[in-house]
């Protein structure tokens, strides 16, 4: 299997969630590759500096403040990325939501926010881009950044909601694979799903332990860039469905490391 990213080359990405973490890291590789990448965000701000700096690579960034809980929003916003940047090749579904609450006495707002982001503005944002590839005769690639809890549930406090919502991306990348597979179609769908990665999203009793960073126990968002870098390396013809990332030791399972 021989891996290039040469096929992409000036081609447009959208990655949502780009202000910062696995996002910032994600849209850095593939400027770095010679895409044209559109960065989505609420924080535009973020989004500016992280233009600043990648201006100097082999592609662009463009920053696009946006919001996945809002479906005008989203659809301004891939409208004007298709009326200024050209047809949409590649879309990663990076933005996530994780808001501290409980199932027992939660904040219903904090749940609803949870699905809009995790779940409807992936599927909103996955809509928009594979119409674009199919009217344009794309042959192009959608990424789900998942997460390992999206596949097992674990004890984590304050991931309640979250776990679940997960578990429907899991569900929805392979549903949106055997959609494809019906209609014939040669756009690729992969899903990728780390443990535990040094981001803002994660909550204050975890990265309190700085010894998860220190001792190399948590992955660092630039794991997850090369994730993403591979699966849209391989060929044409190759599928890469599902990515798990952890640690080498991942299975005696870091929740046993962190006081609760």
């Amino acid at each position: 299997m021989v891996l290039s990213m040469d096929r992409w080359v000036g081609k447009v990405a959208v990655v949502t969630g780009a202000s910062s973490g696995i996002g910032a890291a994600i849209a850095e590789a593939l400027v770095e590759q010679g895409l044209k990448v559109a960065g989505l965000a609420r924080r535009k701000d973020r989004l500016e500096a992280l233009a600043q700096k990648l201006s100097n690579k082999k592609g662009k960034f463009y920053p696009l403040k946006s919001d996945l809980t809002k479906e005008e929003y989203i659809l301004n916003t891939f409208k004007w990325i298709k009326e200024n940047l050209g047809t949409i090749h590649i879309l990663v579904n990076n933005a996530g939501y994780l808001g501290k609450t409980t199932l027992i006495d939660g904040d219903s707002d904090v749940w609803r926010n949870t699905f809009e982001v995790n779940v409807l503005g992936l599927c909103i944002a996955t809509r928009e881009a594979i119409r674009d590839m199919r009217a344009n005769d794309i042959d192009g690639h959608i990424i789900h950044i998942n997460s390992i809890v999206g596949h097992q549930v674990i004890n984590f406090r304050e991931f309640n909601v979250y776990i679940s919502s997960k578990h429907a991306v899991t569900a929805l990348a392979e549903t949106l694979r055997l959609e494809l597979v019906e209609l014939k179609s040669k756009i690729k769908i992969t899903s990728i799903s780390p443990g535990l990665v040094d981001t803002e999203i994660l909550p204050n009793y975890i990265t309190k332990h700085k010894n998860l960073i220190e001792e190399k126990q948590i992955i660092e968002p630039e794991n997850i860039a090369d994730a993403v870098v591979y699966a849209l390396s391989t060929s044409p013809h190759v599928q890469v469905s599902f990515v798990q990332i952890l640690l080498h030791w991942q299975n005696e399972i870091i929740a046993s490391k962190i006081a609760f």
